[in-house]
């Protein structure tokens, strides 16, 4: 599944722009994570979400994904509402909160100039992306959020990209049952211009759940 699929590696440099750029926001701010960002959550889950990189002064900062930014609040609090994590808000990778039958992740695990990967950088990431997609079991949910992250899954799974497009609230089937479900992502941007609400993104988990449900 996926190409050279592998664990994750903390210390991963094999993007020459992303590994660079780390390097320059480190120096700026020393006490920030400013390395590749782990996927945060239970070893055994049935969903995993899917989200496009970690943010500058976000996940970048904390070295927890999702963690001390906008899309975090949106995030952490519909996971919560579902019972998919034990509170509504992640402040630091060293509180006390925890996912419950759930898993987070990038498509690509470093912060990326003006949060825009490289294609490059998402196919050479891919390979965590697809070690992770392993661990997700059959009959189990992989919510994308956005286009690139879908497209990482697909490409993680060896599906063409015009075989299954993305759609806020579209439905893809995976290999082992395995469902994809599209939102578009929580960033400030899309919940600012209401192109993503809050009961459209409550209505994703929503889904999520009605589909682990059987």
């Amino acid at each position: 599944m996926g190409e050279g699929s592998t664990k994750f590696d903390p210390g991963c440099r094999r993007c020459a722009r992303l590994a660079g750029f780390l390097d320059e926001v480190r120096a700026r701010n020393p006490g920030y994570h400013c390395r590749p960002v782990a996927p945060f959550g239970t070893s055994a889950h049935r969903l995993l979400v899917v989200g496009l990189a970690p943010g500058l002064h976000g996940a970048n900062r904390t070295g927890r994904p999702f963690t001390g930014d906008h899309a975090g609040i949106i995030l952490y609090r519909t996971l919560h509402a579902h019972g998919f994590a034990s509170a509504a808000e992640s402040v630091s990778a060293d509180d006390r909160l925890a996912l419950v039958d759930c898993r987070i992740t990038n498509a690509v695990k470093c912060l990326p100039p003006a949060n825009k990967p490289l294609p490059a950088e998402v196919r050479q990431c891919n390979r965590y992306l697809a070690a992770e997609l392993v661990a997700v079991p059959a009959g189990g949910v992989v919510v994308a959020l956005g286009t690139i992250a879908h497209g990482a899954v697909l490409r993680a799974v060896g599906i063409k990209p015009g075989r299954a497009r993305f759609g806020h609230g579209a439905v893809h089937e995976l290999p082992r049952q395995i469902v994809l479900l599209d939102s578009y992502h929580c960033s400030r941007y899309n919940t600012q211009t209401r192109r993503l609400t809050a009961s459209m993104f409550d209505q994703i988990f929503a889904r999520a759940r009605h589909l682990l449900a059987g």
